[in-house]
């Protein structure tokens, strides 16, 4: 069951990652695609699975939020990725505005990969 989970967490994040990637460029461009039903629907279905799996593993691991470091800090990443994440596809006033934002949401979510990979709250700086 774990590892079902943790493969379907996985391929949720790919997912999820490149949904955010593929909606970023069309917002750059100024692509009517971006308003599209399945771009609307398929982010929140797939984030929905992902937290899911997430909530799921952690209880099935016994790992948590504020008890393990790394897990906090994914956490708090993940809420600055969704803030950055609002004003680059929506909120954003203008399009130098939304590709900042746009490249600080791509940021968050490589410092997120980097935080599970690692299992530390410093992702891949912790080496350095």
């Amino acid at each position: 069951m774990y590892l079902a989970l943790k493969h379907l967490h996985i391929t949720c994040v790919v997912l999820s990652g490149l949904g955010f990637l593929l909606r970023g460029f069309w917002m750059l461009q100024e692509s009517p695609r971006l308003q599209g039903r399945l771009p609307r629907v398929a982010p929140h279905v797939v984030d929905t699975l992902l937290l899911g799996s997430a909530l799921a593993l952690a209880f099935l691991s016994g790992q948590y939020p504020f008890v393990q470091g790394w897990l906090t800090a994914k956490v708090l990443a993940l809420l600055a990725y969704i803030g950055c994440g609002s004003v680059a596809l929506k909120r954003g006033r203008s399009k130098a505005v939304r590709g900042i934002f746009f490249v600080m949401a791509l940021s968050c979510f490589a410092y997120i990969v980097s935080v599970a990979l690692t299992r530390h709250p410093a992702g891949f700086f912790a080496g350095l």
